[in-house]
């Protein structure tokens, strides 16, 4: 049975979680507002300020003139107070940005990966190598919290009632066995978080961006494959063991091509960025070999009327809004956001046709309930999210002990 004092302490922490959670995302504010807000009262939000300013996170930064009382104290994150790396790991490389607690980027590394068939060592090297690079560029600060990583495939975590929790890559599209995280990036001296890419640009679209405070929707993620994050009542949806939101695998015809998964008919294998760049090459086009490029010729050759690339691109459009109509019809989503680099690609010329062929296969009622927009978050929506994951784990653990005290 709980005793009041810890009754107390878990009821500070929930307060406190809610505070830092609040600063980081809408930034400069006063207690009072805070109180506002998050319906507390003045005297928990100010014994909070004070855990926070204690364990270095939050700092008071200014004032502002009240109606003849004291001026009133501005609040903020103090940026210094701990430091985040977020990897999106992909199969042509890695990019690794370095975030302070203000979530402000201070480097960014790119780091390639040539080979066609990238493997678990190969995509090791790099990170490691980005990451030292990165840190560097931002100066080498002492205190990074965590590492979150954005991978392809199917992250899964072990429901092994322990601290050492083991997390496994299932990247079957890449032709990987199964693979432990600490494989590709163990450390153990800093934490190490890890989710699905799809799912952490759906984090930080959820914290910062077009799914800020949306309570149902989802997030396409479109590039040489295609991915989901599903925001279910206000909480992004892992299902039974990590693997909600495989959308690219989900199937639009019976046969068809060969997706990179190992089975036919994946709507990957038609709309993922590599899938429209083969039906453009089967049709008799010479794109290039990079799939991002060769998306780039597509829509120019389309603004200039070429009728090959205009039928590839109709048939991309049509079949995409057929995969977007299902997620409609499923999830009875009130926002698609449309990211990665080929979805962003595709928004920017052809969002309107894209809505309307998600609801034209949608029933009508759903389809009249849902947005389709572009994500906010742009190109660093995986590292940002992924980065989030560490600050996720920092909301909702004190680094200080936080003392029973009465509110």
């Amino acid at each position: 049975m709980a005793t009041t004092d810890s009754t107390t302490r878990n009821l500070r922490r929930r307060n406190r979680s809610a505070v830092l959670r609040e600063l980081l995302r809408n930034g400069e504010t006063t207690r009072g507002q805070l109180a506002g807000a998050l319906s507390l009262s003045p005297a928990t939000v100010t014994n909070v300020i004070a855990d926070l300013m204690a364990e270095g996170l939050a700092h008071e930064t200014g004032s502002l003139p009240s109606d003849g009382g004291r001026p009133t104290t501005t609040l903020s994150i103090r940026p210094e107070g701990a430091f985040f790396i977020g990897a999106d790991v992909g199969e042509q490389g890695v990019t690794v940005e370095v975030l302070d607690l203000a979530l402000m980027q201070r480097s960014k590394v790119f780091r390639d990966v040539s080979s066609r068939s990238v493997g678990p060592t190969e995509l090791s090297e790099a990170l490691y190598a980005a990451i030292d690079e990165a840190v560097l560029a931002a100066g080498s600060p002492a205190n990074i919290y965590g590492v979150g990583l954005g991978m392809p495939g199917i992250v899964e975590s072990s429901t092994e009632l322990d601290e050492a929790r083991t997390i496994t890559i299932y990247a079957q599209s890449l032709n990987w066995p199964p693979t432990r995280l600490d494989a590709i990036y163990g450390r153990a001296d800093i934490p190490i978080f890890a989710d699905n890419g799809a799912k952490t640009l759906a984090t930080a679209e959820a914290w910062f961006g077009a799914a800020k405070d949306v309570t149902d929707g989802v997030v396409a993620l479109l590039g040489r494959g295609i991915g989901l994050g599903i925001i279910s009542d206000g909480r992004l949806l892992q299902g039974t063991a990590s693997s909600a939101g495989e959308w690219g695998h989900t199937k639009v015809t019976l046969g068809g091509p060969l997706c990179n998964c190992g089975s036919r008919g994946c709507l990957e294998a038609y709309v993922g960025g590599g899938g429209i760049a083969r039906r453009w090459r089967e049709a008799g086009a010479d794109p290039s070999a990079n799939e991002e490029l060769a998306l780039t010729e597509l829509l120019a050759a389309v603004s200039r009327g070429d009728a090959v690339a205009t039928r590839v691109l109709d048939e991309s459009v049509e079949i995409l809004g057929l995969g977007l109509s299902n997620l409609v019809n499923l999830m009875n989503p009130e926002r698609i956001v449309l990211g990665g680099w080929a979805g962003l690609q595709l928004a920017s010329t052809h969002l309107a046709e894209i809505a309307d062929a998600t609801r034209g296969f949608s029933l009508k009622r759903p389809a009249a309930q849902f947005d389709l927009v572009p994500s906010k978050i742009g190109r660093d929506g995986i590292a940002l999210g992924a980065a989030l994951l560490a600050v996720e784990k920092l909301v909702e653990t004190p680094l200080v002990k936080i003392l029973a005290a009465s509110e």
